[in-house]
């Protein structure tokens, strides 16, 4: 699992587009497309299947470069979007992040994304994390994929893999790389956040 490179820092008062779904869909910054390079030129030569994108631009913009170097083409696995964060959705969110929002605080002390207004639920997010993983590795037995994905889903499907609190692994790094197996319904942490390919 990948999460997507740096994306646009937001503004305030100039909120990023919304997807279809209702997510706030940036596209790389400069950065990004930068730590996308880095990341194909680390997985180039890695024995990879199938790649794996969300409905939102920034993962298939952070897989480009290493689809085009392996000739595979990128599908979209919708229900390993980024959490939804209700009305703070278009960049608002990362706003009440830097200003230590109560509600940011209280959502981060009980590690539950409802406390946002209008967020999905932390149940829903488990559940569809849980049936996409379950699915792609359904699909793909004994192979390995590249996903590419957003660090809420990340930090999830580690909760879930490791039975740690919810947001026990709500750290990943942009670009950064996590391994998992799936295996028969068991699921194993290998790597978590490496970054080595980033290091210049």
């Amino acid at each position: 699992m990948i999460r997507h490179g740096e994306s646009q820092p937001y503004i305030p008062g100039r909120p990023f587009r919304l997807a279809d779904d209702g997510h706030a869909d940036p596209a790389l910054a400069l950065e990004g497309h930068e730590q996308a390079k880095l990341l194909a030129g680390r997985l180039a030569s890695v024995s990879i299947d199938a790649i794996y994108v969300t409905s939102l631009r920034r993962t298939a913009q952070t897989a480009a470069p290493l689809a085009e170097r392996l000739g595979l083409v990128p599908v979209v696995e919708p229900d390993l979007r980024e959490v939804h964060l209700g009305d703070w959705e278009g960049g608002q969110y990362r706003q009440r992040v830097a200003e230590h929002d109560p509600l940011v605080m209280r959502a981060f002390t009980e590690e539950r994304w409802e406390i946002i207004p209008g967020a999905e639920s932390s149940a829903s997010l488990a559940a569809r994390v849980r049936g996409a993983i379950e699915r792609l590795a359904g699909a793909h037995r004994d192979q390995r994929l590249a996903v590419f994905t957003h660090g809420g889903v990340i930090g999830q499907a580690m909760s879930l893999a490791s039975g740690s609190r919810p947001f026990a692994f709500l750290t990943a790094d942009n670009a950064s790389i996590s391994r998992m197996i799936v295996d028969s319904g068991r699921w194993i942490i290998r790597t978590f956040n490496d970054t080595a390919h980033l290091d210049r």
